[in-house]
This record gives structure tokens, sequence and C-alpha cells, in this order.
């Protein structure tokens, strides 16, 4: 039976659990922090008009240039060449001393031919056996023909192996001389005459004055856009009044880390008479088109940036509220998809921020920090 004294206990028990429950909701809400916004990869949409005539600084570069190397180690006996020389395609740029090497070549050629004879008698001998046994059947035995046909057998094999092995060392012979893979310009020497040098050591540096390209570095905002380009102009800062026409030779795969741009060549002839040299500083005018009623109409946006949604009937992107930082989730219209990612016929307009990466991370209203405003990407 339960006394009063007891009731007492257990409805003061009852009520201090209320209390330290009350205190720790109170604890609780008072040190829960805010979750910073989170930060979010993001590109503002472009159209034609931001790449029409832009100017866009960079410096040229040869399209061939190569360090030339010896395939063989050895002492240097000629290197006829110094910086600045042209040279034509086959020239002899250095020769390793090849005695070495003619050695080994004379040396497999006996061995070779001395293995070629003796196949050649084995064979000599087992036609020999063949005819014998022709005319007259018990005068030779069958495990004297195998015996012949193994002998000339492993003659044979031998012959063929020291060919090929007679074949490796001409081979090496001819490494010992370098030679000019294309007509250039000899821009560095790393070595003096009479060294010894092993096989991959750099020997000189070789560039085509005549193959010439230009590098840029296009922000990630307007990459998207080098499909439209209608025309490049291309002009030194050396050479003010040469004007070069130019086209997109390669679009760099993946942004620089630092600055989120793009390196993009471009391939020029220089005309006659004109030397354009490695190095040279100067800026490449952009203009682009977009063809009107074309499939090409539309805004082109990474691929990553659109998702769809529960019935996968519908495309959608993030866009980012300048004013607030916060998404909302719009539905657009896909067009085809371009090298840069997919075209989007409806729903964006050149200006807006969308998200580009982790689309399926993010949620509606939340509020975000551009990775521009951390220096880590680039709008424009």
């Amino acid at each position: 039976m339960i006394t009063t004294t007891q009731s007492f206990v257990y409805f003061s028990a009852s009520i201090l659990l209320l209390l330290q429950l009350a205190g720790c909701g109170g604890e609780n809400k008072d040190t829960v922090k805010e979750r910073p916004p989170r930060l979010v990869a993001a590109i503002k949409v472009a159209d034609t008009d931001s790449l029409s005539k832009r100017d866009f600084p960079g410096r040229a570069k040869a399209g061939q240039e190569v360090n030339l190397s010896f395939r063989v180690s050895g002492p240097l006996i000629s290197l006829p060449i110094n910086i600045g020389d042209s040279v034509q395609q086959g020239d002899i740029i250095a020769r390793i001393d090849p005695k070495d090497f003619e050695t080994a070549v004379s040396t497999v050629q006996a061995q070779f031919e001395r293995e070629q004879a003796r196949a050649k008698r084995a064979q000599q001998d087992l036609q020999r056996l063949e005819n014998i046994r022709r005319e007259d059947p018990g005068a030779t035995s069958e495990a004297a023909i195998d015996r012949a046909q193994q002998t000339r057998d492993s003659a044979s094999a031998s012959a063929r192996s020291l060919e090929a092995t007679v074949t490796t060392a001409q081979d090496r012979l001819s490494y010992t001389q370098l030679q000019a893979p294309f007509d250039g310009i000899v821009v560095d020497t790393y070595v003096e005459n009479f060294e010894t040098v092993v096989a991959k050591q750099a020997i000189v540096r070789l560039l085509n004055p005549s193959n010439i390209e230009f590098i840029i570095s296009v922000p990630e905002s307007l990459i998207s856009l080098a499909p439209y380009v209608d025309n490049i102009e291309v002009r030194f800062d050396a050479l003010p009044d040469v004007v070069l026409n130019a086209q997109i030779k390669e679009i760099g795969k993946e942004a620089s880390q630092a600055t989120r741009t793009y390196p993009v060549t471009l391939a020029m002839t220089p005309p006659q008479g004109v030397e354009i040299l490695p190095g040279m500083a100067g800026h490449a005018s952009v203009t682009s088109k977009l063809p009107e009623a074309s499939e090409l109409v539309g805004i082109d946006i990474p691929a990553t940036a659109v998702f769809t949604g529960i019935d996968a009937s519908k495309s959608y992107v993030w866009v980012v509220d300048e004013a607030s930082n916060t998404l909302s989730r719009r539905e657009v219209e896909q067009g085809r998809l371009s090298a840069f990612g997919v075209l989007i016929k409806s729903g964006l307009q050149p200006g807006e921020w969308i998200v580009i990466k982790g689309v399926h991370s993010v949620a509606e209203g939340e509020q975000v920090r551009l990775q521009n405003d951390t220096h880590e990407t680039t709008g424009s």
C-alpha cells in the first residue's frame, strides 16, 4: 500500500525530472549554432554577346617543339650545331662514337653467316639422305633422317635468331646519329662535344617556327561559347601592324584551379617574311555569331547542372538568387547535347548564376555561398 510519504516522494521526483528536461532543452536551444551557407560551384550564364569583339591576352608557342636525345649511350664525337642555327629535316645534329657499335655489327654478322652456312649444309645433308632412301630404302635408317632434320631445324632457327640480332645491332649503330625530325631552329643545347651521354638524355631543343600557336586563357563562363566563334584575329605587341587570322585548335579539358580559366590553343600561319618567335606577347580579338533559327539557338551549360524530377519527365537547374544567396529550382527545356554540355532552349537568362556541381546535395531555399566569392572560381 502506497503511503502519503511515498506519494510525496514520487511527486517530487517527477517535478525534478521535468525541470531537468526543461533545463536541458533550454541549454540545447542556446547552444545550437546556425549552419553556415553551403559552398557551391556555380557559373554565370553567358550569351554570345559576352564573347563578341572581346580581347584575350596570350603568348606565342611553337606548334612543334621537342628535346632531342639519343637512343643509345656513348661519347660524343660531333656536335656541329649552335643555338640559333637553322636545320633541315634529316640533318645530323650530333654523333656518338660508332666504333663499339660497328664492332658489334661485325661480330654478330659473322656469327649469322657461319650459322647460315651450317643451316645450308644441314639442308644439303638431309636432302642427300632422303635421295639415298628413295633409291634404296634400306640404305639409311629413319633415325638418321630424323637426326638430319633436327640438325637442319636447329641450324635454321639459330640463323634466324642471329639475323634478328644483326638487325638490332645495325639499328643501334644508326642510333649513334641524331637527326633533325623536321625543319626548325635550335633554341638550346644541353651538352658539350666529347661528353659521354646516356640514352634519353636531352642533347638539343628544336622548334619549328613556321608552325606557331597562340595560347590564351578563357573564363569558364565563356568557354561554352567556343562553338559560336566566328572570327579570331591575333596581333603581337612587337608587330602591331601585322594581323594574323587564327582558328581554335584545342580547348583544355580542365580549368585552372587558381584562375578558373581554360587554356585555348589557336593555330595560325605567319605570312611570308614575318617571323613570330615563341614567347612573343600579344592578344587575340574574338568575335562570335549565333545562327538564327538554328538548332544551335540556346544557352550552353554543363550537363552536370541539369537534374530531373521524380518522374524524370522534366529537367531542372538550381538558380542562385544574388540578393539573398538562396537556391530555387527552375524548370528548363533541354535542347541537344553540345561539346560543352547541353543546350537550354528556355528557362534561363544570361547573367543568372546556376549551380554546376552537387545538384543532388542541395535543397530549395537553401542559403549558399558561391565559390567565386572565395576566389576559387571567376565569373564575368
